[in-house]
């Protein structure tokens, strides 16, 4: 089975987690060009096209995934793949803004239950996430959106604040690291949430 290999990129091709330089978008069913030749040693991170395997996608997710195949050198590293030459084969439709917020969603409830132990009568994450969902389905309104990431926000500030507070009186007993430990993890799973909960209201 051949490995199929992916580049993720703003929609016109432009780089969107780093580096410089627009790649040829595939058009009419035909891939893109060829990307100039990288000169010099292919060193990750510094020197070359970076791709990334289905299973890495996760780490790397933005706008619009690319398929795409190379030619010549290569070398593994991690969770990335660099390469001397390469273009695009084609878009990966089935990865749109409608599709990344809801898998953003996904995302944010499956931590969500780190708020929720924390702060059981507070639905304002989930509602944030359902809204999001309608939103995605067309079953909400922009403002309706809007609303409910300012209502996720305050919860998330609302939190972290009790967490700190928390930490910082039990810092004075003999629990002191335990407890900041603790607090931490919570405010840690809040801040997950929140940033999650902001990846799907883009």
């Amino acid at each position: 089975m051949t490995e199929r290999l992916f580049k993720v990129l703003n929609e016109d091709g432009s780089p969107f987690h780093s580096g410089s330089g627009t790649w040829h978008l595939p058009e009419g069913g035909r891939p893109g060009e060829w990307m100039p030749p990288i000169k010099g040693e292919l060193i990750p991170c510094e020197n070359g096209y970076h791709l990334c395997r289905e299973q890495d996608l996760v780490e790397w997710l933005g706008p619009a995934i690319w398929e795409v195949e190379y030619q010549g050198d290569r070398v593994d590293s991690g969770n990335k793949i660099v390469v001397r030459e390469a273009r695009l084969l084609r878009r990966c439709e089935n990865w749109n803004e409608r599709t990344a917020r809801l898998f953003a969603c996904d995302c944010a409830e499956h931590v969500l239950y780190i708020f929720e132990a924390q702060h059981p009568d507070d639905s304002r994450p989930r509602q944030a996430i359902e809204t999001v969902r309608r939103y995605a389905r067309g079953e909400a309104t922009k403002e309706e959106l809007a609303a409910a990431w300012d209502a996720a926000g305050a919860a998330a500030r609302a939190a972290a604040r009790a967490a700190a507070w928390d930490a910082a009186g039990a810092a004075a007993g003999v629990a002191a690291w335990d407890a900041a430990g603790a607090a931490a993890g919570v405010a840690a799973g809040v801040e997950q949430v929140s940033i999650l909960a902001g990846l799907a209201g883009l």
